[in-house]
């Protein structure tokens, strides 16, 4: 069956063909292959020149290949060779040649299939990794290079290594050593302790990993190894709760049933159980050492990075004939996940870099805020302006003598235009700003782990969240609404069960007890005339599978049904043991105890366990599992075992799973099947009800599942079973020829319900989501959802609001249909779009630039059916063409790729483990707490440091100013004003203080912040910095600077030694005012500042008189207390003061009464 699938190239020449081929090939035999052949027919002749797309002509008339390229492409090919190298060719050039270099020295070893012999390391053919952990950015020889080079990237800190290195030549030496060198080594001191520290704590996880002991089985008894030297072949003995050091196949354990439970919240992020089942040839082994007496090898494929796929085989060679078993997923046991139950043993395959948890971690990349980036190019103009103002003046020195060496100097002069101290103040302030994050009591359990971008979350105009699990629903009583549960992103990943559908008949949650007097009905009247013995129960049954098909009364289809959801699952129950009972007999002979206290169900999805506690709830009880067989308790308490024959497991492209089993006491077989609406309504037998029923459901919200049944005979399932078998042990396209078996059976099933499972929206998504479209962010939601569900949450949750259109974008193959339906969609205004992942991809490959173009004019966009590579896509899609700032929200393991690729990421800690929250920037607890943390935290932190970047570079162009006038009046003379410790305390003690409190300042209130979200609108914008405030903050500099230094040239012009004493002074109260000007809202701890400042100040001025009078020997000493003591220097240095502030307080008093800037409405 499964060879007879085609693969068709639709052209040979064009890659796209052969993607696309691929794609459909692996969708397996079924609709999928009949879809590919009138696909590859519409491509081949459809014509696309005839379609008026409105969009770019030109690209049509290209050719096939080089669809992925359209609109970019052409842009790109104009450009002529020079110019090409100028705009970023030779960045291109570099990297490619550093590729090249990089490959040379490190050539990547190619990943093959192997073969392990047990228990034999040395056997191997090839040198396999270490199995050690790494997750150290550096290490002895590059760390300091590696730490240098990412804070000397930065234009500002590699400004300041030139000046200070400056130093060193003696003609260019200014003043002291210190006063360069002083700043720029504490800011690398506190960078690279910093860094240090981190390393250091990673080389200390790293090593603890490292070292744990494991067991190790070798021909003379256990030995203790270590888990880095441990090494393919190797038999590795693994205790209940010990991490599983490599990727393993499992060959025994000591549960009787021949498998064990794995917890895999490290490896996934989800934090349900998982079943592994050892290798049935090893597991029957009498005992371990027989392990080395047999001669046995696994052949395992190539290392891959899918870790919900394997396919191996088992060989025995010394038996006879050879047994060859055929290894899937559950005979794995990945690295860096928990063995849950019993004690289990395996034969390493991968170690080290090739296990799958490494060959999934991506290696984070470091993010640079955008107010860090703008900064950036503030200091680019502020470097001009210092080069500009220094030929000026070697200018009008009439470039006399040395005047490159002057030239040079100036430029050391007015290196304070420059502030040193911006990248520590900043660095300081977002150290602050997420130490108020996770302070804040209205947000608990909030963490910060990114500290470099607070300020992003002030910025963001589309957030992308996901919506793991279905649909939330209307809000139910306070009592279910369970706050605490951890849950999903937008919904609480708590499952209940809602309502069952016959065809005929429906039951909803107030009927319940219906099904319940049904079900008990029914086991009574198969029961009482047995008499207690099981076999003479047969008769009655027997007899009415033979009559002619009557419509079988509801009872009876009730019960069918109840029964099938009881059986068809992969749910297990555990029980908690009493203390003191060993694990050997908890497992052994648990079915004594069946009380319904201490038992819990385990699942790899929560729906699955909701319809188990269900059926549990009418009457029939799930009450012990293990590979071969399954017990149900009726209501009458009577315990019924099913063999287990065959499980089916769910899989995202089958949409669907099955089991076969046999009931004992019958010995009938039947196979029970249930799945997604779409992939069940071609196998089951003709109806007209499902469809229209899966709709009525999915518009409320729910999760459809459809059940469906088939009695198997004997021959039936011995003819299945032996074909399924040969399918499973075949190494070439084994997923399609077992995917081609299974499907044989699946033809004309019985259809026994529909059943809908919901889970509900968790506390106050809506006004949460509200509010967020408010603050002007555009909301998208990319979810694995079917499209029914996806659009229902999005009009629940307050996604799409009440009047809002939703346009549907119907599914499309080929490039014709994708050209039509955006053009359809193109006609549409303001209505939100739902688009399915499939879909996604096909527009994306045609027609990326205008898709993206037309969705980010949505209010909201929602994609269905989305994949984890998928959802990345998105966002760095939405990154390149927008240029705006993203944010993703998310909270399993499938999400760690949207919030890494994301600007700023935040991670919810959900049902599905903690991965997200710690890959995340940001870790949250409630997806409600986004709002404040947005409204609140994101616009304080982005206000803060505008103000606070831009007041440091004033605090810097005011000196230079004042340098400037100071060197004109002097003829031109490359002399400092101020002396080295002066300069020092001016920009530390004197004004940091002051300068720094800006931190806590807010324009207003948060409850104010919070309920109008329209404040945030502003920000996206970046009108807090950008170049018109900076240039009104250069202006403001000039004056002031020119102000004080002629204001002390003029007032003082008979002690003209004390200029410096004079201007210094007023230069500092200028400063404590000018903070003053700025704070919107006083805060205790700004009061202090100020004062605090001052008073050291004027400390100095009494004890550091020497200091003052540093210099050089033509000013002479003059610094004299009896004279900073009269009332001429205090009343003309306030005069001073006064006339270079108060033209500033006038100013923004007359702009305040003018035009109030939208906060002030509000808060006065």
């Amino acid at each position: 069956m499964a060879d007879q699938i085609p693969l068709y190239p639709v052209r040979s020449a064009a890659a796209a063909g052969h993607k696309r081929a691929a794609y459909y090939s692996a969708a397996g035999p079924g609709p999928g292959a009949d879809r590919r052949g009138r696909y590859q027919l519409e491509d081949e002749s459809a014509h696309l020149d005839e379609m008026p797309l409105m969009m770019s002509e030109e690209g049509f008339e290209n050719d096939e290949s080089d669809y992925h390229t359209l609109p970019r492409a052409r842009i790109e090919r104009r450009k002529s060779g020079l110019e090409w190298f100028v705009c970023g060719g030779w960045k291109f050039l570099c990297s490619s040649c550093c590729d090249w270099l990089i490959n040379i020295c490190h050539r990547k070893k190619e990943l093959k299939a192997r073969t392990v012999w047990l228990g034999c390391p040395e056997k191997s053919e090839e040198k396999h990794p270490r199995n050690s952990i790494k997750n150290q950015k550096y290490n002895v020889f590059t760390f300091i290079p590696g730490v240098l080079y990412e804070q000397f990237k930065f234009f500002l800190n590699l400004y300041f290594l030139v000046v200070s290195c400056s130093q060193f030549v003696p003609a260019l030496k200014i003043g002291y050593l210190y006063t360069y060198w002083a700043p720029l080594g504490f800011v690398l001191a506190v960078t690279i302790a910093r860094e240090a520290i981190d390393e250091f704590r990673r080389f200390q996880r790293d090593k603890e990993v490292n070292s744990q002991l494991y067991s190790k089985l070798t021909v003379r008894g256990k030995v203790q190894v270590k888990s880095s030297d441990i090494q393919v072949g190797d038999l590795i003995i693994v205790e209940k709760n010990q991490r599983i050091p490599s990727d393993m196949v499992f060959l025994r354990t000591s549960e009787k049933a021949g498998s064990c439970f794995i917890r895999t919240d490290q490896l996934d992020g989800e934090t349900d159980w998982k079943l592994k089942v050892a290798v049935s040839c090893t597991q029957r082994l009498p005992a371990l050492g027989d392990l080395f007496s047999i001669r046995a090898y696994v052949y395992a494929q190539k290392p891959q990075l899918d870790i919900h796929s394997f396919e191996g085989t088992f060989t025995r060679e010394d038996s006879d004939p050879p047994i060859h078993e055929s290894l899937s997923i559950e005979n794995t046991l990945w690295a860096s996940t928990i063995v849950a139950s019993g004690t289990v043993i395996g034969v390493v395959i991968y170690t080290g870099k090739e296990t799958r948890s490494v060959m999934n971690t991506s290696n984070p990349k470091n993010k640079i805020g955008l107010l860090d980036l703008e900064l950036n190019q503030l200091t680019k103009a502020l470097f001009l302006a210092l080069v500009v103002l220094s030929v000026v003046m070697v200018t009008l020195q009439g470039f006399a003598g040395p005047w490159y060496r002057n030239l040079f100097r100036f430029l050391l002069l007015f290196s304070y235009i420059i502030p040193i101290s911006l990248r520590v103040n900043l660095d300081m302030g977002k150290a602050a700003y997420g130490w108020m994050i996770m302070k804040d009591e209205n947000i608990p359990g909030t963490v910060v782990r990114t500290s470099t971008i607070p300020e992003e979350l002030g910025r963001l105009v589309y957030l992308l969240t996901d919506k793991t699990g279905g649909a939330p629903l209307l809000p139910r009583s306070a009592s279910t609404q369970r706050e605490e549960q951890h849950a999903g992103t937008l919904t609480q990943n708590e499952m209940t069960f809602r309502r069952l559908h016959l065809g005929t008949v429906s039951y909803g949650a107030d009927t319940m007890d219906e099904i319940q007097t049904h079900v008990l009905s029914s086991y009574a009247q198969v029961h009482p005339q047995t008499g207690g013995n099981n076999p003479s129960s047969t008769p009655p049954r027997r007899a009415q599978s033979s009559t002619p098909k009557v419509r079988k009364s509801v009872s009876s289809r009730v019960h069918e049904a109840v029964k099938a959801i009881a059986l068809c699952h992969n749910v297990t129950p555990v029980y908690e043991s009493q203390a003191g009972i060993t694990g050997e007999t908890e497992s052994a002979e648990a079915d004594q105890d069946f009380s319904d206290e201490n038992r819990t169900y385990q699942a790899s999805s929560p729906d699955e366990v909701a319809l188990v506690r269900w059926t549990e709830s009418v009457g029939l009880t799930l009450v012990s599992r293990d590979l071969t067989s399954m017990q149900l308790k009726t209501p009458g308490g009577q315990v019924l075992t099913y063999c287990i024959l065959q499980v089916f497991p769910f899989t995202s492209e089958s949409k669907r799973m099955g089991i076969i089993v046999r009931d004992e006491s019958t010995a009938e077989i039947t196979f029970y099947m249930k799945g997604a609406d779409v992939a069940m309504s071609s196998i089951v037998q003709y109806n007209d009800w499902l469809e229209e029923e899966c709709g009525n459901m999915a518009r409320e919200g729910l999760r459809t599942l459809v059940v469906a049944k088939k009695a198997l005979t004997e021959e039936q399932y011995q003819d299945f079973e032996s074909r399924y078998s040969q399918a499973k042990l075949s190494i070439h396209d084994r997923v399609l020829k077992v995917a081609a078996v299974v499907e044989s059976l699946e033809r004309e099933l019985e259809l026994l319900c529909l059943t809908g499972v919901e889970d509900q929206l968790q506390a106050d998504v809506r006004p949460t989501l509200e509010m967020l479209r408010n603050a002007g962010i555009k909301i998208w939601m990319l979810t694995g959802d079917k499209l029914e569900t996806a659009t229902c949450i999005a009009k629940s949750s307050h996604l799409v609001s009440r009047t809002q259109d939703i346009h549907i974008f119907r599914p499309v193959t080929s490039r014709g249909e994708a050209h039509l339906e955006l053009n359809a969609f193109r006609r549409k205004h303001d209505c939100a779009l739902v688009i399915s992942g499939d879909s996604l991809e096909v527009c994306l490959k045609y027609y990326e630039h205008e898709l993206v173009e037309l969705a980010c004019q949505c209010p909201a966009v929602v994609c269905c059916r989305c994949s984890p590579t998928q959802k990345a896509h998105m966002v760095t899609l939405l990154r390149q063409h927008t240029g705006r700032r993203t944010c993703a929200v998310g909270d399993g393991g499938n999400d760690v790729s949207m919030i890494q690729a994301a600007d700023c990421g935040i991670g919810i800690e959900g049902k599905e483990g903690k991965q997200a929250s710690l890959a995340a920037d940001f870790s949250i607890t409630q997806f409600r707490h986004v709002g404040r943390l947005l409204m609140v935290h994101g616009r304080n932190s982005y206000k803060r440091s505008a103000a606070l970047g831009q007041f440091v570079m004033h605090r810097g162009l005011i000196i230079s100013t004042m340098q400037a006038v100071f060197s004109s009046v002097f003829y031109f003379a490359s002399v400092p004003l101020y002396q080295g410790f002066l300069m020092v305390g001016y920009a530390t003690i004197y004004t940091m203080f002051p300068v720094f409190s800006l931190v806590l300042d807010q324009d207003v209130k948060p409850e104010m912040a919070i309920l109008y979200p329209e404040l945030y609108k502003d920000l996206t914008k970046g009108r807090s910095l950008s170049f018109k405030t900076f240039l009104i903050w250069v202006l403001i500099s000039i004056y002031q600077g020119g102000i004080l230094m002629f204001g002390a040239l003029v007032l003082f012009e008979a002690e003209f030694v004390h200029v410096v004493a004079i201007s210094f002074t007023a230069l500092v109260l200028t400063e404590l005012l000018m903070v003053a000007l700025t704070i919107r809202t006083w805060h205790w701890l700004m009061v202090v500042a100020e004062f605090l400042s001052l008073g050291c100040y004027v400390a100095s001025l009494a004890f550091l008189n020497e200091y003052f009078g540093i210099g050089r020997v033509s000013f002479g000493a003059f610094l004299d207390v009896a004279f900073i003591t009269t009332v001429p220097f205090l009343w003309k240095v306030s005069a001073i003061t006064v006339v270079s502030c108060l033209p500033l307080y006038v100013l923004k008093y007359l702009k305040r009464k003018l035009s109030p800037p939208s906060y002030s409405k509000l808060s006065s």
